[in-house]
């Protein structure tokens, strides 16, 4: 006897950490028993996201159009071998090798759409043909990846500010370009000490560069400078530059004056004269005081402005760098710096005190994989720098799609609470805090299934993870902006610098 049963017993699911009835314990102890299942797992579920991001922005055709291939041309294509690089960085492993351990996961080998990921000696002579030429294109890869990004985040930015710094890299090999310099945790080693820029509304890297082990000197910084503009967005049109004392000389204050930047750079050796009679406190309260002066420094070709802080010795500042004594036998610790700046001298250090957090942004990026060494040859190192840094901002640029589709979220439930249109601000000025590793836990490392039949595949994912629903959340957002024309290309907004460079016309939308 056939018992007949409705078509549609289809239920509806939702992640089970929000219904009433939750989940059944499940019981494992020494005894349970283990066997092989036939399904494709995998740890990587986020990845699936990141896909869809790269279609979002065209990453392909950016990268077509502005990287600067090597002389070695693998089968994969240069594309799929960069990419590569791009998910093991973007999981979170930095070493050419780290490839043997994802070579087979079921997620990335149907990225690739092959069965197991290339052997690891092949990126390695794929990363060993690479030279100072691909890491100067991939600067541009970023500065155009950015434009997009923004333009898709409703960003637009007038003012930014870049903030510049070195960092060590210790080194313990014969490696090409290490010297031994300022290297305070592991003094009397040889290193590298490569140069960042970061900017500070967006926390992305912006510029910089692999640099042997020794202090930058002034017409180098000035050459730094003088590169910026070719990265700027569009929007941006005026820029402030805010370092320490090892990036003051005429050469780098010349440079940002000739490029129309603002400065506020840390001073380190110059003595500019001060009035007794013009130092001044905020409060009446406060022990700290304010002067400043036009000065010009031997050698300089014109005077500057420098502004000063006092402290004194049995009030000692914390959090913040100090220079030391002025005058031999005065009781007060003083921090002196150069700068375009106008208005108090106490507003334009506390402007120049929010460049702190580019030591934070330096060690994550550390952690990401700057602090590795993959060759003896300092050309290759270079390049693998950039890629590092690409990854990085490939993970800022994700974190702002994502903070930006959650806003976006908010004002919809907000115009449906009020029964009205909601006026829509710069939707993604304010960026995800949490660091990337914190990051690759809410949106990479969630377990996926990938089943398929009639050529047809699917990635399945546990209704028991509270994780879930956000993924499933931004990936629907990501799929609705996939329908959309390319906002970077509104000829109502403001023109990306990199449409010229590959051809590409804006349309003029009908109003």
């Amino acid at each position: 006897m056939v018992k007949r049963q409705d078509n549609d017993n289809s239920k509806s699911r939702e992640n089970q950490w929000k219904a009433e009835c939750p989940a059944q314990a499940s019981k494992i102890g020494h005894s349970t028993p283990y066997s092989y299942c036939s399904e494709r797992l995998s740890p990587f579920g986020g990845l699936l996201g990141l896909v869809k991001f790269m279609e979002l922005i065209q990453f392909k055709e950016i990268f077509a159009g502005l990287y600067t291939p090597p002389t070695r041309t693998p089968d994969m294509g240069h594309y799929t071998m960069v990419c590569g690089f791009i998910m093991l960085l973007f999981i979170g492993f930095n070493r050419v090798w780290h490839f043997l351990y994802i070579q087979t996961d079921s997620m990335l080998c149907s990225i690739f759409q092959v069965v197991k990921l290339p052997f690891v000696t092949t990126y390695w002579r794929y990363v060993d043909s690479l030279g100072i030429n691909q890491g100067k294109s991939l600067l541009e890869v970023m500065s155009a990846l950015r434009e997009r990004v923004w333009h898709i985040c409703e960003i637009e930015y007038r003012r930014i500010h870049i903030d510049i710094d070195t960092t060590v890299e210790t080194i313990y090999g014969k490696q090409q370009g290490g010297r031994k310099g300022h290297n305070t945790k592991n003094r009397g080693k040889k290193g590298f000490r490569p140069v960042l820029c970061f900017i500070e509304e967006t926390r992305e890297y912006f510029a910089g560069k692999l640099r042997v082990g020794e202090t930058m000197g002034g017409e180098e910084v000035g050459e730094v400078i003088r590169g910026f503009k070719k990265y700027l967005p569009g929007c941006v049109k005026e820029v402030t530059l805010r370092g320490d004392g090892e990036f003051i000389s005429w050469e780098s204050v010349e440079a940002a004056e000739e490029e129309g930047y603002q400065y506020i750079f840390g001073n380190k050796g110059c003595n500019p004269p001060l009035d007794p009679l013009k130092w001044y406190k905020i409060r009446e309260s406060d022990k700290v005081e304010y002067n400043e002066c036009i000065y010009q420094p031997m050698g300089w070709k014109r005077a500057c402005r420098f502004v000063v802080m006092r402290i004194p010795e049995d009030k000692p500042t914390e959090g913040k760098a100090v220079q030391g004594k002025l005058f031999e036998g005065e009781k007060y610790t003083y921090r002196e710096f150069v700068t375009s700046m106008t208005g108090k001298a106490h507003k334009v250090i506390e402007e120049y005190d929010k460049r702190a957090d580019s030591e934070n942004l330096i060690g994550e990026a550390k952690r990401e994989g700057l602090a590795a060494i993959v060759s003896n040859k300092f050309m290759t190192n270079y390049a693998y720098f950039q890629i590092v840094m690409l990854s990085y901002n490939i993970w800022r640029s994700f974190k702002m799609l994502a903070g930006h589709s959650q806003l976006l979220e908010q004002q919809q439930q907000q115009q449906q609470a009020e029964g009205s249109k909601v006026e829509t601000q710069c939707a993604a000025r304010e960026v995800i805090d949490n660091t990337i590793r914190i990051a690759r836990l809410k949106l990479l490392f969630i377990a996926a299934k990938i089943t398929g039949h009639a050529n047809t595949y699917e990635v399945k994912y546990s209704e028991h993870d509270s994780r879930v629903s956000g993924l499933f959340r931004f990936m629907r957002y990501l799929d609705e902006r996939l329908q959309q024309a390319r906002p970077w290309l509104d000829g109502r907004r403001w023109l990306p610098k990199h449409l010229s460079v590959l051809g590409i016309k804006q349309v003029a939308f009908s109003q």
